[in-house]
């Protein structure tokens, strides 16, 4: 099974503010939302901010979670609304024929690999100057080219953009942010380091050209920085009359 939970967090909680500002503790809270530990399954996060008085965390599991520790450190535990709801998701990916048409939203961060870049971090030199190096991973900080990064991908994820009249643009580049935090292992201060994601909220509307590629998009997410509130697509309808969709 695969559930998808919206969890509302109050940005004037102090549990909330620290939520808000690490993506890092957002995803132990995340992971600690399952009872199976250490978490082996896929999870899937997106946090969405748009609103002044509240938060929106989207989140996708494998197996039923729980987040009731969220709600009391961060959301409002005791309202006569619902601070958490858990839904199942099979429905949608039931919906996922080939031709269908929703809007979609997806938090991604757009990057590239690369074996020459620009100006290499300290731990880039040192991963190409293995015997064998790869490519190190270099993030798209335009507009630009983080757009062409979905246009050029959006195919092998079972979607093609379109342009429908009720529902805006094909594609719709709403928000771009640079984030920086720290990150540091479990109880190791003296490791750790600093992450620093550029990140691109894409919204616009999708048809369906590969049912088992959309459905793999959906539940595996797409491109780095999983663990950060990135590669999550989610779907909704088209328009309120319009089935399916979440």
């Amino acid at each position: 099974m695969t559930y998808l939970s919206r969890i509302w967090l109050n940005p004037l909680r102090r549990g909330a503010q620290g939520l808000l500002r690490s993506p890092e503790k957002m995803h132990a809270a995340v992971l600690g939302g399952l009872s199976r530990q250490p978490v082996t399954e896929r999870v899937l996060w997106r946090l969405e901010a748009g609103q002044p008085h509240r938060a929106e965390l989207l989140v996708l599991t494998e197996s039923t979670p729980s987040w009731e520790h969220i709600v009391e450190q961060a959301s409002w535990p005791h309202s006569d609304e619902p601070q958490a709801l858990v839904r199942d998701y099979q429905p949608l990916l039931d919906r996922l024929d080939n031709g269908r048409e929703f809007r979609f939203r997806l938090r991604a961060n757009p990057v590239s690999a690369t074996r020459s870049p620009t100006n290499p971090s300290t731990s880039q030199k040192e991963q190409l100057a293995q015997p064998r190096p790869r490519g190190v991973r270099v993030p798209h900080r335009t507009a630009g080219h983080q757009i062409t990064w979905l246009t050029t991908r959006i195919d092998h994820w079972g979607f093609a953009l379109i342009d429908i009249e009720d529902a805006g643009p094909a594609l719709r580049l709403s928000a771009r942010e640079r984030l920086t935090f720290p990150k540091t292992p479990k109880g190791d201060m003296a490791t750790s380091r600093r992450v620093v994601l550029s990140t691109a909220t894409f919204d616009g509307a999708v048809r369906v050209t590969d049912p088992h590629r959309a459905r793999h998009t959906l539940l595996h997410g797409v491109g780095p920085a999983k663990a950060y509130g990135c590669g999550l697509f989610t779907l909704a309808p088209l328009s309120p009359t319009t089935p399916g969709g979440t």
